[in-house]
């Protein structure tokens, strides 16, 4: 895209459908900005955060109010370090003294924009800055300020923004005089880069014994990465060392790519009694800016130039923010692989207690051999099914209290190893997270084991397992062929028999445990095959194992909730988004 073709100031099709279009997808961007996230405490967030935050100021600082007013007077931004003179050169180049200069430091806590008196309607609106209230100053007869300026001690901030009418300044043209770039108060330094991002035009202020401090190189480069036009005035310039300072510094703008900015100097003068420069002094510098403001192509170049700088600066911005937005969801995808690994290994551990015979140790063997009897059971078992049968059936209706004996003893042991799994995740997976870029700072507190409810909840579900396959029984047994056998044994004889069975692979077990259980089991099966039949056996325990898998996976995908939700607490990010959207800026600023 030629020059001639790009949307912005200056440019008869950006007043149209271009101008509106880039409104838009800069609304857009400034959108996905405010929903954009870095909750993961990685390596070098704290500038991910920060570049987010800068760029969404721009946004609505400049480069927003910019297109949507391309007819703007320029606002040029007078900068520098502490003591380099910016507020007497604002006030040498009004010829009068406005903003204050002093031998305090820092002295300009407040900033000042100076316009034109007929312009004034392009500032009172907030077009610019609009995060900083209006303080409409006006001058007294002497030309200084006549309604006091607030007040803001060193680490104050400062949340407003004087505007001065003048008929000094040139229309066309608005000068701000910005607190130091170098100042001891974090906010005014956070100040002067705000409103140094928010220029058409930097007027940048250093002083002939410190124009290579490290500070402002770091903020002329920057704007030279981003294309800014600047004016750099080297101040308090000794007469015979002016030429060889002069030439130093245009050397060092060379090298590191501000060739093209306007290099002006002042000379080292006394100050009259109203702590003013001489005119002369300032002379080729406030020509310039009066030409400047009164060529409305060079103004139009100017703002175009700055605009689509910080347009294509944005970009790359948007660019490290969406792979610093990958690596967040990187990092977040890892944490939440953790804990889908180690519930799933919950999960798993306790399906294998359920059908490896584990369960069938202890008290529930002990209460299911109470219930059936002993090995002259088991030879009868053999015999005669029908003799089991009525020996059964007559224990159920005298004394139905051993069956209830064996679920009580079933959901004891099944408890005990859901919780202790349940357990076994959390703390896994917390010692895990701790290991892992940004876990530790998610983690806060109580998760390094079940919650507190879960022993209760697990109980529950537990017990509406066993209710549902009663349930199961129970319709199963409404068949003709088979309702006399099941009200024979009786439904939590039966109940208990098949729980019996889902738990009874033997591969946990050894030696004397594995004959007795694998006798249990026979016994469990060959009474339901008595009632019931081989198939429908074999469809009630494979039931009764998936509802038992659906409420573990309930009960702990519940627990590793609380994991996920520390994740989504943040978010998903947006990479791949900010990417997509600094490609279209690039566009918009006619990058290559």
């Amino acid at each position: 895209m030629s020059a001639q073709q790009q949307p912005g100031p200056g440019n008869d099709s950006a007043n149209g459908a271009d101008t509106h279009s880039a409104v838009v997808l800069l609304e857009e961007v400034r959108r996905a900005l405010d929903t954009a996230h870095w909750p993961l405490e990685l390596a070098g967030v704290e500038g991910s955060r920060g570049a987010a935050r800068e760029a969404a100021a721009q946004l609505d600082d400049y480069i927003i109010p910019r297109y949507r007013s391309l007819d703007a007077p320029l606002l040029a931004v007078v900068g520098g370090s502490t003591g380099a003179g910016k507020s007497t050169l604002v006030n040498a180049l009004v010829g009068h003294p406005v903003t204050r200069s002093g031998a305090i430091r820092p002295t300009t806590r407040q900033p000042i924009l100076i316009h034109h008196p007929a312009e004034g309607n392009w500032f009172r609106e907030q077009r610019v800055l609009p995060g900083l209230s209006r303080i409409a100053g006006t001058l007294n007869t002497g030309g200084a300020l006549q309604a006091p300026v607030p007040g803001a001690g060193p680490d104050e901030q400062v949340t407003s923004l004087v505007l001065v009418g003048d008929n000094a300044v040139p229309q066309g043209l608005a000068l701000l005089d910005a607190p130091d770039v170098d100042s001891v108060s974090d906010h005014n330094r956070r100040l002067a880069g705000q409103l140094l991002a928010a220029a058409d035009l930097w007027i940048f202020v250093t002083t002939a014994n410190r124009y290579a401090d490290a500070v402002p190189w770091k903020l002329l480069l920057d704007a030279a990465s981003r294309d800014i036009t600047v004016a750099v005035v080297l101040d308090r310039v000794p007469q015979a060392a002016e030429d060889e300072v002069r030439s130093d510094l245009e050397t060092m703008l060379r090298r590191h790519g501000l060739g093209s900015a306007k290099l002006f100097t002042v000379r080292e003068s006394a100050l009259d009694g109203n702590g003013m420069l001489p005119r002369e002094a300032v002379e080729p510098l406030a020509a310039w800016l009066k030409e400047l403001a009164a060529d409305s192509a060079a103004r139009s170049s100017v703002a175009r130039r700055t605009l689509h700088g910080a347009v294509r600066s944005l970009a790359g911005r948007l660019e490290e923010l969406d792979r610093a937005a990958a690596e967040q969801d990187e990092a977040a995808r890892i944490l939440g692989s953790v804990a889908d690994e180690e519930y799933a290994r919950a999960l798993q551990a306790i399906l294998d207690a359920s059908k490896d015979g584990a369960l069938l140790r202890g008290e529930v063997l002990a209460r299911w051999q109470d219930f059936v009897g002993t090995g002259e059971f088991f030879r009868s078992l053999e015999q005669n099914v029908g003799r089991l049968r009525d020996r059964v059936g007559a224990f159920f209706r005298g004394e139905p209290a051993p069956a209830v004996r064996v679920e009580t003893a079933i959901e004891t042991g099944l408890h005990a190893v859901i919780v202790d799994e349940a357990n076994n995740a959390a703390e896994h997976t917390e010692r895990r997270w701790r290991s892992e870029p940004g876990g530790r700072e998610l983690l806060g507190e109580g998760l390094a084991a079940a919650s507190p409810g879960f022993a209760g909840q697990a109980a529950a579900e537990i017990r509406a397992w066993q209710g549902s396959l009663m349930e199961l029984i129970r319709t199963e047994g409404q068949d003709k062929r088979s309702k006399a056998r099941w009200l024979s044994f009786g439904v939590n004889g039966l109940g208990a028999a098949l729980m019996i069975v889902v738990f009874s692979m033997t591969a946990g077990l050894s030696g004397l445990e594995i004959g007795v259980a694998g006798g249990t089991a026979v016994v469990g099966q060959k009474l339901l095959e008595a009632v019931f039949g081989e198939d429908a056996v074999r469809r009630l325990a494979k039931r009764a194992r998936e509802e038992l898998h659906e409420r573990c996976d309930a009960l702990l995908a519940a627990e590793k909730e609380r994991f996920q939700g520390r994740l989504a607490m943040g978010g998903r990010q947006h990479a791949g988004k900010l990417s997509g959207l600094a490609v279209e800026l690039r566009t918009l600023a006619g990058a290559e």
